[in-house]
Order: structure tokens, then sequence, then C-alpha cells
């Protein structure tokens, strides 16, 4: 494992162009409208899980299409809100698992949530996942999620797993043990990619977020990654592709919307990004193309990106859950 992609400075410089569609703002407003359409009904179940230092209870609310979406909503045992809350999105393949495996964010003090991805979560089992029912599914594609409904924007299965980060939100803000202008979202890899998209997706339904900390972002200028890594899950694209050659035009098209350039730039939340610069599944300049639109369309925010210059798709590891811990203490102070 070596540096493949380009140097440092020219990362730091790269600003590709990435296509947007003529109406991306008007698919993503009807997207999160129809959604709206269906009652939230957010529902905290208190469970016992173990861990007496903590109170854990099982979330439910509805996300696209009324699916019922599941989560984790972990809280210091015995706080009386309202908290500061961490709102985290999951890699890819994972699931919102068990509830005690993952505790750092609700052991600094603040309520903690964890959104489970739809039709995922085999790498991590545990309890009841969420289904991923649309008709839209069963459409032709690779084993995967990357190409399963790639020839229709409205059929992409990532157009239901981002609405379903800005259901979430919308379900957690209401909690009265959440202060709700104290929100930040994280993840890593997919979990990082579905931060960026709940950030520049937030204000088309009029939240504010404290922070967005995308961690190895996933998700992000397709175009480039397709061409560089031949790791999964990018590579499922090109599987398909190279099959259905004819409808290479109409996926690019259909990615186009989903792309965390496009989405970045509209987020007016403050970030902290990381890059792993020997990262093989999501490459540096697909991050840093991210990173440098990152907000230009949202008020240009303040940014920053943590850069681990011999790691692959690992990044900083615990050196960064560390870095966030730090930068979300203070945003929230």
């Amino acid at each position: 494992m070596a540096q493949f992609d380009m140097a440092l400075d020219q990362l730091q410089a790269y600003r590709p162009t990435v296509a947007e569609p003529d109406d991306f703002d008007e698919f993503w407003t009807s997207t999160l409208t129809e959604a709206g359409q269906f009652d939230l009904d957010p529902t905290f179940v208190k469970i016992e899980t173990g861990t007496p230092v903590f109170d854990t209870y099982d979330l439910t609310f509805s996300g696209f299409g009324g699916t019922r979406v599941k989560g984790w909503f972990i809280t210091p045992a015995g706080a009386e809100g309202p908290l500061p809350t961490v709102v985290e999105y999951l890699g890819y393949s994972g699931g919102r698992g068990l509830p005690f495996s993952r505790q750092t964010f609700a052991a600094a003090g603040w309520a903690y949530v964890i959104m489970d991805t739809r039709g995922q979560g085999w790498a991590s089992g545990g309890y009841e996942s969420t289904p991923d029912l649309s008709s839209d599914a069963g459409l032709h594609h690779t084993p995967g999620f990357m190409t399963a409904g790639l020839t229709d924007p409205k059929a992409y299965y990532y157009r239901r797993v981002y609405t379903d980060t800005v259901r979430c939100l919308e379900a957690v803000r209401g909690n009265p043990l959440v202060d709700s202008s104290k929100i930040v979202v994280t993840g890593g890899s997919q979990g990082g990619g579905l931060s960026i998209a709940a950030a520049g997706l937030a204000p088309y339904v009029g939240i504010d977020l404290a922070g967005c900390a995308p961690n190895v972002p996933f998700l992000s200028h397709f175009a480039r990654a397709i061409q560089i890594t031949d790791r999964d899950p990018y590579h499922e694209i090109t599987r398909y592709l190279a099959g259905w050659r004819d409808l290479v035009p109409v996926a690019y098209r259909t990615l186009s919307y989903f792309d965390g350039v496009n989405l970045g730039k509209r987020a007016k939340a403050p970030a902290l990004f990381s890059v792993g610069l020997m990262d093989l599944t999501c490459p540096p300049s697909t991050v840093y193309a991210a990173y440098n639109f990152y907000g230009e369309d949202g008020g240009n925010p303040e940014k920053s990106i943590d850069v681990y210059t011999h790691n692959d798709h690992e990044g900083g590891g615990d050196y960064n859950t560390g870095r966030r811990l730090e930068w979300f203490a203070e945003l929230f102070a």
C-alpha cells in the first residue's frame, strides 16, 4: 500500500467539475415533501442492556415511504434534558447492532443516536433491523446496494437512505432529552457520506445542525472513484456497467443527485472531515472534492480536515474518535 492518488498540495487545491442536474433542488424538495406525508411517529422504548450507567431506548420512526426505521437512543443514566446530541450513521454493511457496543459519545455526557441503514446490517447482527421494503429495491443490480435502482434517481437506493437520515433528525429533535440547537452528525465511510448528505439536506426542512464530522467519507465524486479504485463498494458500479454498457450515461446522471460534492455544497453546519492518504476504498481525491466544495452554497461555514498520511480506509481510527470528542465538546460549549 502506498500513496497512489494526487500529492497533498494538489489534493488541497482539487476542485473538479462534478455534474449537477438542473432540477437538483426540485428533486430533493419533492422527495422530502413526499416523505413528510407519512406520520413520523417516533417511539423511544426503554430497554435493559446490562449497562446501568446508561439509559438505552429502542428508537423507531417512519422513514422514506413510511418504512419503520430502527435505531438506538442512548443517554447517561438519569440524565435530564436538554442534552447535546450526536447522531451517527453507519458504514457499508453495518447496522445498529447491539446497543452496548457503541457508547463512547454517551459516555461523554451527551445523548447519542445510532440510525440503522435499511437493508444492511449483516456485519453487525443484533436486534431487529430495518428492511428496504420499496418496490424499487427489486430492480436488477449487482450484489450490494450501489446499483439498486441506478437507472432512475427516484428509484435509487440512496434516495431512500438519504431521506431516512433527515427523518431521523426530525424524530430525534422532538425528544425532550435533546437540545435541538446542539445536534451534530457523524459517521465513517458510508456513515461519513450520509453525514454529508444529512448536512446538505437539513436546510431543506429547516434544521440547523451544530456540526458535521464525516470520517473518511464514501459516496462523493463517484466518477473519480470509479476511475481509480477497483475496491468495493464503488467497484459494484463498475461491474454493473461492464455488463449494462448502454446504461453508462443514465447511471452517471442518477449518481449526480446523490454525490456528496453536490449535497455538501448546500451544508450550513461547521465541518470536521478526515482522510487517509493511502485509502483505496474512498480515494483521497474523492474526499477532498467533497471537502473543498463543502458549504459553498451554505454560507461557507468553518471547516477543517484531519489528514492521516500513512493510513488506508481505517483512517484515524481511535485517534479520530478522540479528535471528534474534542471538537464536539468545543461546539457544544
